[in-house]
């Protein structure tokens, strides 16, 4: 159902796509991986509206191609909304995103909300932005979902973001969590989807290059280098080279969790193990004897 036996049934954001078998694999692979996520995570609620949030990297274009291409063959009965949340940052291109959609035939909605100036209000010079600008940008999303009528955000992570989310975690926070697939807002009325997250970052990559989308770079506001999230990508980036596939089998441990295994008392109760009755005979072990 995914094979284009007619060239004319696809998509506008499909328009230009490479014909090459490489590209075609590439294409399925992350339309797999963005099925599964969503049938394993129970995102699709069906006649649902979702608000997709596009920011012009290479992810979020990924993300729009792939749902358009999942709800044009009838495999995703959902509405879509294109988002694209303007945060006044300097020398944003403001005319590309309105420019792509509209020439994409997307229905979407373009929001200016100046939270740039409000950050670099609060935040010294040198300091990291991305923590407050990430909550000011969530609120803004969760308001323009309610006010079209959304049930869900959906945002592009991927699955490398979702690792390094977790080391992060890990290696500052002094705990084990990350950025779930699915998630339900603290007020209780929008889900949160992020159905790229079985997708790698580097498959993302190589799409958005390959459909040479108009791609907007993610440090506008200067304040990405140096940051935790950078480090721990060297990090991974090194184990992957020494041990090609690590990266996955780290992200299955996070779907194959033993909270039995691990040491949080309030994830598991340890206090109430208990001893199954055993009966020794005649003679009992001894402290020191093997077994």
């Amino acid at each position: 159902m995914l094979d284009d036996d007619i060239a004319d049934d696809i998509h506008p954001l499909f328009h230009g796509a490479p014909q090459s078998n490489d590209f075609n694999k590439l294409r399925k692979r992350i339309v797999r991986d963005v099925r599964e996520a969503i049938e394993t995570y129970g995102m699709i609620e069906r006649g649902a509206r979702w608000l997709v949030c596009l920011s012009g990297g290479k992810d979020s274009y990924t993300l729009l191609a792939i749902l358009h291409e999942l709800k044009w063959r009838g495999l995703l009965p959902v509405d879509l909304l294109a988002c694209n949340l303007d945060q006044g940052q300097p020398n944003f291109p403001a005319t590309v995103l309105p420019e792509f959609l509209k020439r994409m035939g997307v229905e979407h909605r373009i929001e200016y909300q100046d939270t740039y100036s409000v950050v670099t209000s609060k935040i010294a010079p040198g300091g990291t932005m991305c923590s407050l600008c990430s909550r000011l940008r969530r609120g803004n999303l969760y308001r323009i979902a309610r006010e079209e009528g959304c049930s869900a955000v959906v945002l592009g992570h991927h699955r490398d973001d979702i690792l390094e989310t977790f080391f992060m975690n890990l290696f500052h926070g002094g705990r084990l969590a990350t950025m779930p697939p699915k998630l339900v807002n603290e007020d209780g009325d929008l889900f949160l989807y992020r159905p790229l997250a079985f997708v790698a970052e580097a498959d993302c990559d190589a799409f958005a290059k390959a459909m040479n989308y108009p791609i907007i770079p993610c440090d506008l506001c200067g304040s990405q280098e140096g940051l935790q999230r950078v480090q721990v990508k060297k990090i991974l980036d090194e184990w992957e080279q020494r041990s090609p596939g690590r990266r996955q089998v780290m992200f299955r441990s996070l779907m194959n969790v033993r909270p039995s295994h691990l040491a949080d008392p309030g994830l598991f109760d340890f206090a109430g193990l208990t001893l199954h009755k055993r009966t020794f005979g005649e003679n009992p072990p001894q402290l020191g004897d093997a077994g």
